[in-house]
């Protein structure tokens, strides 16, 4: 569900034509896009990933970010036919690059975690929630 979520906000935003008034921040749009995918990546991952299986954890990450990406990039191609909006190949990398950030460091501190608390602890709980 929370992938239906944030890929229904995504794509409201860009029906939308471009705000006028967005802070003079260089390379703002870009970090939005940066974090958005990179948390996107995440939930794609955690909803193909297996629980009870590492053999396959390899393929789920492939996998996430594979599909982060390419909700990315129809995203960019959606906007291309949206009035007032453009295809930005700098958004796609953005996109692509943030997926796979997001779902290597969600690994990376979630392997940390069960290797120092292999035990059932209240983590399990906020992570099926999240």
């Amino acid at each position: 569900m929370p992938v239906i979520l944030l890929c229904t906000l995504i794509f409201i935003m860009s029906s939308n034509p471009y705000p006028e008034s967005i802070p003079g921040i260089l390379f703002l749009d870009k970090l939005i896009h940066f974090f958005v995918y990179g948390l996107l990546g995440i939930l794609f991952f955690r909803a193909v990933r297996e629980r009870d299986s590492s053999r396959f954890q390899g393929y789920s990450m492939i996998l996430g970010i594979a599909l982060a990406s390419l909700y990315g990039i129809s995203d960019e191609i959606h906007q291309y036919f949206t009035p007032d909006r453009v295809a930005d190949l700098y958004d796609v990398t953005a996109d692509i690059l943030g997926s796979l950030t997001g779902v290597l460091l969600y690994q990376f501190f979630i392997h940390k975690y069960y290797a120092s608390f292999p035990y059932h602890s209240h983590m399990d709980k906020i992570e099926i929630f999240i």
